[in-house]
């Protein structure tokens, strides 16, 4: 059932800048999201990010995100989502860069439990994903999360999370506004061309939370090392958004 809330389009007074006057070719529905956050050296990030790309950072310190959630509502504009194709679990890492002004997420893997989906997001926009074997229970008030990719050598996420119910926006100039509100994502296409794709959706519903975290290797597989503390957490129930075509950057 498509239940793809439209009423986002008119919710714009927190967006950092104007949406594009073009028009918007996807709805997603971001479902049970979890943001697990863990500072990282920038440094050792570098490297691992295009020279293109300026690191974004919060006062000095870089920082990754694994992210846990699954979609709904994942279909072009003009197309109704579909059973089985248009709702799939996700999981990103991901750290953040800036171009031109603008922040936004740089992804270092992307897991999903749809071989389409995967093979569309590499083929029309060159994102590293991957297929994997997912499974997201959420019949109970925790969500119980586990992913384990199908290619070696094969990362793993499994965890138990909820969210505390407190929700709210994040604050402008907060760690937590810079990690989650970001309106759109920066990557290289095929020929090597950098290029930012913009996407809207309305103020994160953050929610402060609780994960047990039993299986994490998915920044070793993309050559980072998380530091041995906890991460910071974000949960939020659901989040629509809409996004636009890539835009090459010169």
């Amino acid at each position: 059932m498509n239940d793809f809330n439209k009423e986002i389009l008119n919710e714009t007074a927190h967006r950092p800048w104007p949406m594009p006057d073009s028009a918007w070719i996807m709805t997603q529905t971001w479902n049970d999201l979890l943001f697990a956050h863990w500072p990282v050296d920038a440094a050792s990030l570098r490297e691992r990010v295009p020279a293109s790309f300026e690191l974004d950072l919060f006062d000095g310190q870089a920082w990754v995100g694994v992210v846990p959630f699954h979609m709904t509502n994942v279909a072009p504009r003009f197309v109704p989502a579909l059973p089985g194709v248009s709702n799939f679990p996700e999981l990103n890492v991901r750290t953040y860069v800036t171009v031109g002004g603008k922040p936004g997420v740089f992804f270092f893997s992307l897991d999903a439990g749809s071989s389409v989906a995967v093979g569309a997001a590499k083929t029309l926009l060159n994102l590293p994903y991957f297929v994997a074997d997912m499974t997201v229970d959420t019949d109970v008030a925790d969500v119980k999360y586990r992913s384990r990719r199908i290619a070696e050598p094969h990362p793993a996420f499994t965890a138990t999370y909820r969210g505390h119910g407190d929700r709210r926006p994040p604050v402008h100039g907060t760690l937590e506004h810079f990690l989650t509100e970001r309106y759109c994502l920066y990557a290289v296409n095929h020929r090597y061309v950098a290029y930012r794709l913009e996407i809207h959706h309305p103020a994160w519903p953050l929610e402060s939370a609780t994960a047990e975290i039993t299986s994490n290797t998915m920044a070793d597989a993309a050559g980072i090392r998380l530091p041995s503390m906890p991460p910071l957490l974000h949960f939020a129930k659901r989040q629509d958004m809409v996004c636009w075509a890539p835009e090459t950057l010169t």
